[in-house]
């Protein structure tokens, strides 16, 4: 392991040196399986990124600062198509490497995430993980692009990007990063088990594994909902209110958030009609739904699928149950992954027989990534994770459940878990959600300090309203007693 005095020394060469190469004349590199299609120098503040990326409100690239930007096409098998873009700073390198991950069926170059890594000065990739569909058709007849989204571009990507970070520095980096959350929450996972070499450290959050589970539960819980005893989405802020008076205060302070979901257990008594459907109860059938979507989908032999929402994200269920048809994502996959057929119907679905044929469809790609961190952490590498327990896309416990099994159990002490209470998918919620999940990687990876706490915020109208730690799980945030609610100084970590 490296001294702290020796990897500073390392990072302050790294990000000294001078550069063995133009960033025009990348060009020209000559990399096995690569085409190098563009190779250029962007001016701080100049990046103009393609319509879908520049959101709303002026250019989010504005602040940038200038770059050399690196394109290429990576065909590992000729029916690949791995589109991937490096970004290396053109001054004050730290040395580093980050890449970023994707969300759903990826198909895009993830430009904001790599902004925020350019930003901190860290060189930085991203792949399209090799399709420029926005959903899963392009699988349809493509076995091997399918792996490639499954892992293989993630890892050409990562072979690529510090090749062309050798190139131009003359050094490699001294230590690589890997962020992604959701699909890239998954990629991350799979990079730290099926190539434990390729980081140094990894952030997941809010992993989308296993899909194969993931997208079984999706569908359940459509043919659940979206029937005719849907629950209107109109009724999901009463069932939330409901929940949080039941619950809300099991952690000593009742703040609208509820701290250990684990604990709370959904009675739905209080709001069921007691005569004609209305708007301010649910029907007896509606009620079932409600407790069920709080619960894990089971077999009829009761064999537990994926877990269900957490109690206090009932404000998200229209995300997955709030239209006509189920969420677009789970429907492509078994589309045109498991079935091959784009008129498949999802109301046909049953969960153990579509599982199993799921499970069949493509194994090893998106079924269970191995919770065997054995080879990613006997070389010091460090997993991060993270998860918002009102996540509205992911069930929360999917991620404890990962944890929970990470093997050899001596692995999980390079391995940490936070929980963010009132936070959804990857961002967004009525509680703290924004936090910085890079620096105490660092920190651990580079100082070997390992997290015990990390503040997170909550911001309205551009103003901090609400701080609070996120705790290593299984510790959760705990009132002490006094002072201000809305400050994080004012609870400890504790069982």
């Amino acid at each position: 392991m490296l001294s702290k005095i020796a990897l500073s020394v390392m990072l302050l060469t790294a990000a000294s040196t001078v550069r063995a190469a133009t960033c025009g004349s990348l060009s020209s590199l000559s990399l096995p399986n690569t085409t190098i299609t563009m190779a250029q120098t962007v001016a701080a503040g100049a990046f103009a990124p393609p319509v879908a990326a520049r959101g709303r409100g002026g250019n989010p690239f504005a602040d940038l600062p200038a770059f050399c930007r690196v394109a290429a096409t990576l065909k590992p098998t000729s029916d690949s198509d791995i589109k991937v873009e490096a970004w290396l700073p053109a001054n004050n390198w730290n040395g580093k490497l980050q890449a970023v991950g994707n969300g759903g069926w990826a198909g895009v170059i993830s430009y904001p995430a790599m902004a925020n890594a350019l930003r901190r000065g860290y060189a930085t990739v991203s792949t399209d993980t090799g399709h420029s569909s926005p959903g899963g058709s392009f699988a349809l007849g493509h076995p091997e692009q399918l792996i490639d989204y499954a892992y293989r571009s993630e890892h050409e990507m990562t072979v690529t990007a510090k090749a062309v970070v050798r190139a131009l520095f003359g050094n490699a980096p001294a230590k690589s990063y890997f962020n992604g959350c959701s699909t890239g929450g998954r990629q991350a996972l799979v990079e730290a088990t099926k190539y434990p070499d390729d980081f140094d450290g990894i952030i997941a959050g809010a992993a989308a594994n296993p899909k194969t589970h993931l997208d079984a539960w999706r569908l359940w819980a459509a043919r659940l909902a979206l029937t005719a005893d849907a629950i209107p989405a109109e009724k999901y802020p009463m069932i939330h209110q409901v929940v949080l008076a039941q619950c809300d205060a099991l952690d000593g302070v009742k703040d609208g958030l509820i701290e250990n979901p684990t604990r709370c257990h959904f009675d739905p008594a209080p709001i069921v009609c007691k005569g004609a459907d209305g708007a301010d109860c649910l029907t007896s059938k509606q009620a079932t739904v409600a407790t069920a979507l709080m619960g894990p989908a089971k077999t009829p032999a009761g064999k537990e699928i994926f877990p269900g929402y957490a109690p206090g994200a009932e404000l998200g269920w229209g995300f997955l149950l709030g239209g006509k048809e189920p969420y677009a994502n789970p429907l492509e996959d078994y589309k045109y992954v498991v079935y091959k057929n784009p008129d498949w119907d999802w109301r046909t679905f049953d969960l153990e027989r579509d599982l199993a044929a799921s499970e069949k469809a493509a194994p090893g790609l998106l079924t269970a990534v191995s919770q065997d961190l054995s080879a990613f952490t006997k070389h010091g590498g460090k997993l991060l994770m993270y998860h918002g327990w009102t996540d509205q896309q992911i069930p929360p416990l999917a991620s404890v459940n990962f944890y929970k099994d990470v093997t050899p159990k001596a692995a999980q002490d390079s391995v940490r878990l936070f929980m963010v209470p009132g936070m959804n998918h990857c961002a967004g919620g009525e509680g703290p959600n924004s936090f910085d999940m890079v620096s105490p990687l660092e920190q651990w990876v580079e100082q070997r300090q390992a997290p015990a706490r990390i503040v997170a915020s909550h911001s309205t109208a551009g103003k901090v309203d609400r701080t609070r730690p996120l705790c290593a799980y299984p510790q959760v945030a705990r009132y002490k007693g006094v002072g201000d609610i809305n400050d994080a100084e004012n609870f400890v970590c504790a069982k």
